[in-house]
Parts: structure tokens; sequence; C-alpha cells
């Protein structure tokens, strides 16, 4: 990299971080964390375990976003030393190191940059994945698993927590259905621009023939809840199926019928919970995912009747897929509302979904505010 070039990368990023200080308010933010490591050192803050765990995890996200705006300032102050050296005596080592400190800083700014994007009112919370491959048999089926393995790939390099909540193997290979819950600061509002029908296209290992398939795959994501969102449920209207945990490769797990599946009558809305050892575990499990959906179903109303009188289309049904996986006969991945595009698939089927993510989330925003 040319030093020019470098400076110039440099000079655009460091201003950046300033506009994020600007708007940060450390010294309020440093306040409100001094204020609740104050409560929590007092011998009563866990009488009430829940209500201290949420002051634990609120005052861990704001002590994120303290540390991760400082570990900005640092990477500029040293980057600014560098190039400060480098101009008064060049040195190819220096510039090497140079180099990896801005790549670095450009790095760290991104991630930075997309976690600002994340102002939902839930955008912090756990996400629920549910995982649908649709018809095409044995090839859907596969690629249900396969995306099963993305998310959970993309999941680790965030240090995220992965459950297997649900699951239920396909006859042949893959999966019929997987619900992943998945743990961390922001999982859901990084998640949910995952919500809808993904398209893969490839030569199938399933086929003698070695023809080209086109499968479908729908994934639906709702943040988990806490006890402070309302949603009714009538226990009236719910219809609890208990069965044995599956494992992975179609295996029962478990000797007695510990799964439960609820249904909710109304609605139509199936949720199900394995992961627990009892079945009064599960149901728990299953009642909160069932109110996640139908509170997730309430919003998705909410849009729709915005959308109606804005005269805006939604995109709805297996015709209108939200991104295409194409193996065959060329290779790429595209996000059809966005129309961000990758070329390397195997990148993405490893977990390689932030820039996807960072281009819905920058596209969202344009939707929501234009200008």
């Amino acid at each position: 990299m040319e030093l020019a070039e470098a400076r110039h990368l440099f000079e655009e990023a460091a201003q950046e971080v300033t506009a994020f200080g600007d708007s940060l308010d450390l010294p309020a933010l440093n306040d409100e964390i001094a204020a609740n490591e104050d409560d929590m050192s007092h011998p009563d803050f866990w009488n009430d375990h829940e209500a201290a765990q949420k002051v634990i995890d609120a005052n861990n996200a704001l002590k994120e976003r303290r540390d991760n705006y400082l570990k900005l300032v640092q990477e500029v102050e040293e980057v600014t030393t560098a190039l400060d050296l480098l101009a008064e005596l060049p040195d190819p080592d220096m510039q090497a190191e140079m180099e990896t400190t801005l790549q670095t800083l450009l790095t760290d700014l991104e991630a930075y940059r997309l976690g600002q994007l994340l102002d939902g009112p839930y955008d912090q919370n756990n996400a629920i994945l549910e995982i649908h491959p649709g018809s095409g048999g044995t090839e859907s089926a596969d690629w249900g698993a396969n995306m099963q393995r993305m998310y959970t790939r993309w999941a680790e390099k965030h240090a995220f927590k992965v459950e297997l909540m649900d699951y239920h193997p396909g006859d042949v290979a893959g999966i019929d259905s997987a619900t992943l819950k998945i743990s961390g600061h922001n999982a859901y509002g990084y998640l949910r621009s995952e919500r809808g029908v993904h398209r893969f296209v490839r030569i199938s290992p399933f086929d003698s023939a070695g023809r080209r398939h086109t499968s479908f795959v729908s994934i639906d994501v709702m943040p988990e809840l806490d006890d402070s969102v309302e949603v009714t449920i009538n226990p009236a209207d719910v219809k609890m199926d208990v069965y044995r945990a599956s494992g992975a490769g179609g295996q029962h797990i478990n000797k007695t019928s510990s799964a439960v599946r609820l249904t909710h009558l109304p609605t139509g809305i199936v949720v199900a919970s394995q992961q627990e050892r009892s079945q009064f575990q599960n149901r728990d499990v299953a009642y909160n995912m069932l109110r996640a959906k139908l509170y997730q179903r309430e919003l998705d109303q909410k849009e729709a009747e915005r959308a109606k009188i804005a005269g805006e289309q939604l995109e709805n049904g297996w015709g209108s897929q939200i991104r295409s996986y194409v193996f065959q006969p060329y290779r790429m991945v595209k996000d059809h509302r966005d129309n961000y595009e990758s070329g390397n698939p195997q990148a993405v089927m490893d977990g390689d979904l932030d820039p996807f993510i960072d281009a819905y989330l920058r596209w969202k925003l344009a939707q929501e505010n234009p200008e």
C-alpha cells in the first residue's frame, strides 16, 4: 500500500471515529456505568435475581459500547504516531506494522459502525432462528442443514452461544426443521436480516444424473422476549403434544416423552422445544417461543398495514426470495433487497455473513429514512 493511500484511508477513518465520539457523550456514559456498579455493590442487590441480572446485562452492554469506542481511539493514536514517524524516516518494517494497525482500525470501525445501526427496541436481545426447508426433498433438507451450519459458524465467529432447541432430521439427509437459540449482545439485531426465503442452485449430489437443482429454505427470526413484554395467551387456545426428543442423525436422545410441541389454534403457529430434560422445562421454553412468534406476527401485521397505506409491495411467499446462493453455472451469493453480492459462496456458507448484514441494515435504514 502506498503511504499516501494509507494516509487517505486513515484520515477518513479518524474523522468517523471523532464523529462517533461527539455523539457518544462519554462522560454521561461513564456516569451511568458508575451508577450501575454502585447499585451492584449493595448487599441487597441479589434479592431480586432477575432484576439484578437485567442491570448486569445492561451495564455490560454500556461498557462494551464505551470500550469499543476507546479501542478505536487508541488505534487512531497508534496509526497517527506511526504515520508521523514514517514522514520523518521511511522504514519498510515500520510501514508494514502501521498498515497492520490501520487494517485493524478499519475492521473494528466497520464493526462499531454496524453496531450503531442496531437501534430497534429488541435488537440487543438473543435471537430465536427457525430453519424450514421447502419442497425439494432431500436436496432442500440438505440445504437446511447447510444453513444450520452457516448460522452456527457465524455465531461462533461472534463468540455467541448456540443452543439447538428443536431438531427434526430429514428422511435421507439434512434436516426437516431446526430451531436455534443464538445468545449474545445484538444477536437479534444482526440476524433479523436473515428472515425470509433463501434460494439455492447447484448440481445436486443426490441426483445420479448430475442435474442442476433449485431449492428453497425459509428462515424465521424472532427476538427472545423477557417478562417486560406483555403477550397474552389464552391457555384454551393452545394444544400441547409431547414426544421423544431426537438428536442429529435421527436417534432418540431421551427414553421419555420430554419434548413439547405447542400449537396456537387461532393462528396455526407451531413451536417446539426438546433441549431441556423435563417436559415442564420444555413447556416453559416453548411458551416463551410462542410469545415471541405472536409478538412478531403482530409487528408483521402493523408493517403490512403501514405498507398498504403507503402503497408499498412487501415481499411474501416462496416466489419472492430475499437471497440467492448460486453454485452452478456460476458462483455468486446475491441479496435481492439491497443488491449486495459476493463471488465467494463457500465463504458465505462458512459464516461470512457480516457484509450482507451490514448492507441490509444500511438499506433498511435508507428505506425508513428516505431523503
